[in-house]
């Protein structure tokens, strides 16, 4: 049993079920003390994050906001299919790191 009394698999399904909220798993990185869990919670924020900042900074630099035509609509189908893929694995008790950005969330909870 986590910290919150949920299974580690059904917390780690909530952190990326309701990662794009960014609220969620702020939560559970406070509250929870598994480390599956916080894992699952660091790679959603950082995979969330990460995709909706792509677009504004993109936007913010004038040479490239044409790009934005074409940025815009891949992460958002980019943040769709991970946003399923991780819910299924995570619920699914897999350990599986996002190509690229697991790795940056593996590093980030390293240092927390």
């Amino acid at each position: 049993m986590a910290t919150t009394g949920l299974k580690k698999e059904t917390a780690a399904a909530l952190c990326t079920l309701l990662g794009p909220t960014l609220i969620v798993p702020v939560l559970f990185l406070l509250l929870e003390k598994d480390e599956f869990v916080r894992f699952w919670a660091f790679q959603s924020l950082t995979v969330f994050v990460i995709l909706e900042l792509v677009p504004w900074i993109v936007g913010l630099t004038v040479i490239f906001a044409f790009l934005l035509f074409i940025i815009v609509p891949l992460c958002f189908i980019t943040g769709v299919v991970l946003w399923l893929v991780m819910t299924y694995r995570a619920w699914q008790g897999d350990k599986w790191e996002v190509p690229i950005f697991g790795k940056l969330a593996v590093s980030i909870m390293k240092r927390a």
